[in-house]
């Protein structure tokens, strides 16, 4: 038997370990931190105060909207500097009156800039109403309401250009 050169075969060190875990924890922070960014730049979603009451309710808000929707009523809205205006019509058949318009303005995150107006009417299915809109993503929450029951409840999420944050 002949003595000769052993080569010696892979051996896992400090260092290895060590390129190891930052790889793996680099992996998972970086994923994280993603996560975390599109968390905070997209849709907030809406918040209950109560998810059971919430889930309750479902079933009877989901008919009162189909009932209200089979009346074809549409509403749309417009914030123009600090004139707010709603226009309800039938399409193809024309205005609708309501006694009553409320607009709900919520920020989808915090509750400091949140306001409630109440808009008048302006003839032929246009409702009005002045107050500064700051710029920014809006939740806007219309109800309108005729001899005591609702006949458009609407919530849409907008965009305000052009006004001073």
């Amino acid at each position: 038997m002949s003595v000769g050169h052993h080569k010696a075969g892979f051996l896992f060190t400090g260092w290895h370990m060590a390129g190891v875990m930052v790889l793996f924890f680099g992996t998972i922070i970086s994923v994280n931190v993603l996560m975390a960014y599109y968390a905070s730049t997209s849709w907030s979603g809406l918040v209950a105060k109560n998810t059971y009451i919430a889930s309750q309710e479902f079933n009877g808000k989901a008919a009162a909207i189909r009932e209200m929707l089979a009346t074809g009523i549409k509403g749309k809205l417009t914030v123009n500097g600090d004139e707010i205006r709603y226009n309800l019509s039938i399409p193809e058949q024309g205005p609708v009156a309501a006694d009553r318009i409320t607009a709900h303005f919520r920020r989808p995150v915090g509750e400091h800039q949140d306001f409630v107006v109440e808009l008048a009417s302006a003839g032929q299915g246009d409702y009005v109403a002045s107050h500064p809109v700051l710029a920014g993503q809006w939740i806007v929450e219309i109800v309108a309401e005729r001899d005591g029951k609702t006949i458009m409840h609407e919530a849409n999420r907008i965009t305000v250009t052009g006004a001073s944050k």
